[in-house]
């Protein structure tokens, strides 16, 4: 009799370990990867376009997931039943690079990088027509509140307002889509599986777009557009490893220590200082971010709850 067929065995990732400390670290790690990033994006902006900018580094990160991309690898993980997601979130991430690289190009990284941190205010919004989430009165104020630090920052209508400062904006509405997309890709898709499809997604759109804005870059432009490319692809790694330790709500409030980062690595590089306005909206944001993850968890727990209670659990 013919032997039954073994089913494919799709790869999951590994099992949560509770260990804190250990997920801080990793976040501690991973701020100063994705600063060094950011840094490097706006000292490369002046010589290159944002568009060249963003496509060596998506060449970059695609090329450290080749190993996953050949079938008869035995890393092989390009098998995906959720390839329209995997599309729009590859196509999410590119359009936060994109906007968030233009943007650097005429704002002051401390400004952009604050302004940037407002995606958690776009995800509670995002969570509500895509994932069907109940917000309530406390999130909407909190997010109110972050909004407020934007227009801190910002100061539409002043002398010091600069229309660039929409491209942050943009850059964190995209990544929250791409938060939305990951939710609810999770569970089903491995972790690298997303990765490598976010990469060519991002690869195959810019390929198209850099013709029209190309300049000849210099050995050194390549070399730091490499840098930008394994700095931010270190850095995102090493936060996905870093939320297998801990849970969101303990590891966010680390994660704006890139703040601290970019204001420093600005000042000697680029001779930036932040100013009060600057200082002040991006403490709003933190505080907004900082409450819109305590409720998070909160709102899992309970969640928790009632799957215990539930005699159909």
């Amino acid at each position: 009799m013919p032997m039954p067929e073994k089913k494919k065995v799709g790869r999951r990732a590994p099992a949560r370990v509770d260990h804190p400390f250990k997920g801080i670290a990793l976040v501690l790690l991973s701020t100063v990867f994705l600063g060094c990033s950011d840094v490097t994006a706006k000292y490369l902006s002046t010589s290159l376009p944002s568009i060249e900018i963003t496509w060596i580094r998506f060449v970059t990160f695609a090329l450290m997931f080749t190993p996953v991309m050949f079938p008869r690898s035995p890393l092989y993980a390009m098998h995906t039943e959720r390839l329209g997601l995997q599309l729009m979130r590859g196509a999410a991430l590119l359009g936060s690079s994109l906007f968030f690289i233009t943007g650097l190009g005429f704002l002051p990284i401390a400004e952009a990088s604050a302004t940037g941190f407002v995606s958690p205010l776009f995800v509670t919004a995002l969570s509500i027509v895509f994932l069907s989430e109940k917000v309530g009165m406390r999130r909407w104020i909190a997010t109110a509140i972050g909004l407020m630090g934007v227009m801190i920052i910002l100061r539409p209508g002043s002398s010091a307002f600069h229309v660039a400062a929409v491209f942050p904006i943009i850059s964190a509405f995209c990544w929250a889509a791409a938060l939305i997309l990951t939710r609810m890709i999770s569970g089903r898709e491995a972790v690298v599986t997303t990765m490598a499809y976010s990469a060519l997604t991002g690869v195959a759109i810019l390929t198209a777009m850099v013709p029209f804005v190309w300049v000849t870059p210099s050995w050194t432009a390549i070399g730091l557009g490499i840098v930008i490319g394994v700095a931010s692809t270190v850095g995102q790694w090493i936060v996905v490893l870093a939320y297998r330790y801990g849970d969101a709500s303990v590891l966010a409030p680390f994660s704006y220590t890139q703040l601290l980062w970019v204001s420093i690595l600005g000042f000697f590089i680029f001779g930036e200082l932040p100013d009060v306005w600057t200082i002040t909206g991006a403490a709003f944001i933190v505080a907004s971010g900082l409450y819109i993850a305590h409720r998070e968890r909160i709102r899992r727990a309970q969640l928790l709850i009632l799957e215990e209670r539930s005699p159909n659990a």
